[in-house]
């Protein structure tokens, strides 16, 4: 299984890059994580919000396979905790079909995005740096893989 990260962002700087990395290159081959960018939408005075993020949402679709489980990375969505997420993996991994993460800017995900998703999950309630999901969403994925293969990265209190 391969889960694609799709997140809205070119320009990020190189801590995010260095961080998402290092966690991604530690995934295992049967469960590998690869990140796709999406430029952000057009914004300005005579631009709406809604049609930058509706240009986003229209991009971060055309790079799903329909056959792909999507999840989509929202505040509203459920809140999972590591032995969760692990049992969420573990999950995917058996249904046997790759997974997009989808990420958005900074005003968020596209109602396509949404509606496209077959799950909904929120890493927190706060709101945080779009490019800080990118490094928060690797480390948690490894951390999840590690609990589910017994690795002594994971040290539950």
């Amino acid at each position: 299984m391969q889960i694609a990260l799709i997140a809205v962002g070119t320009r990020i700087p190189a801590w995010v890059t260095e961080g998402y990395r290092e966690y991604a290159r530690r995934m295992p081959r049967e469960c590998s994580l690869a990140l796709t960018e999406v430029p952000l939408g057009r914004r300005g005075k005579s631009q709406p919000v809604e049609r930058a993020v509706s240009e986003e949402g229209s991009r971060m679709l055309a790079a799903i396979n329909e056959k792909q489980r999507v999840i989509a990375l929202d505040v509203g969505g459920r809140g999972w905790s590591t032995e969760q997420l692990a049992g969420e993996l573990g999950g995917w991994m058996q249904d046997g079909r790759d997974v997009s993460l989808l990420v958005g800017g900074p005003d968020g995900l596209a109602a396509d995005c949404l509606a496209r998703a077959d799950q909904r999950w929120s890493l927190s309630p706060l709101t945080l740096p779009h490019p800080l999901v990118r490094v928060v969403l690797a480390e948690q994925l490894y951390r999840a893989w590690t609990l589910m293969s017994g690795h002594p990265y994971h040290r539950a209190g």
